[in-house]
């Protein structure tokens, strides 16, 4: 019997960027979610694109964990409507419940915290703490910068390319979703999708 897809934890900005695909895709993501039965595990916040993905799925009948520093209470306004609302001490502590409860991730638009998310969970995956699927959305060519820095690590000698491959990168919501199943976790995007 395969192996369900039943959490995805989506890495996103608490703004809402400068394009207003951004704040689409994150809506499609959340809905695309709650209509797969699929739990939302975000970073807890009701503004910008994480509330936009928030509110999505709870529209669409979706079950939303939200995680949350208590530091950030003030900061990013916690996201009163979710189903659970875990409140922690620490950034590490945010990571580290929405690894364990996700069974892949999605990297939606998002500024500094969003690429330090990435980053650990990625550097998580190439030391061989999971296996689970890392997805990188990269709506609208917001992630280009990011996608050549990842490429340069391993053309500079600071990563194998079996590494760099540990990191999918996928056009829209849609390629998102058939790219975590876990059985789906190995494969490649067509180079014309990206």
């Amino acid at each position: 019997m395969p192996v369900m897809l039943s959490a995805v934890a989506v890495f996103c900005g608490s703004r809402f960027g400068n394009n207003p695909l951004y704040r689409q895709a994150a809506q499609e993501a959340g809905q695309v979610l709650a209509e797969q039965g699929v739990r939302l595990i975000y970073g807890g916040g009701a503004h910008g694109l994480m509330g936009v993905v928030a509110d999505a799925a709870l529209t669409a009948g979706g079950t939303v964990t939200g995680v949350i520093p208590d530091f950030l209470e003030t900061r990013e306004k916690m996201h009163e409507g979710v189903a659970e609302l875990i409140v922690v001490d620490s950034m590490h502590a945010r990571k580290q419940i929405m690894f364990s409860r996700a069974d892949a991730f999605w990297i939606l638009p998002g500024g500094f915290g969003t690429f330090d998310e990435m980053m650990e969970i990625l550097t998580w995956k190439q030391l061989g703490q999971h296996a689970k699927p890392i997805i990188l959305v990269n709506v609208a060519h917001w992630a280009d910068h990011v996608i050549a820095m990842l490429d340069a690590a391993v053309a500079q000698g600071f990563a194998e390319p079996v590494s760099r491959a540990m990191i999918q990168t996928v056009p829209d919501i849609e390629t998102a979703l058939a790219f975590s199943q876990p059985q789906a976790a190995q494969q490649k995007v067509p180079a014309g999708q990206l």
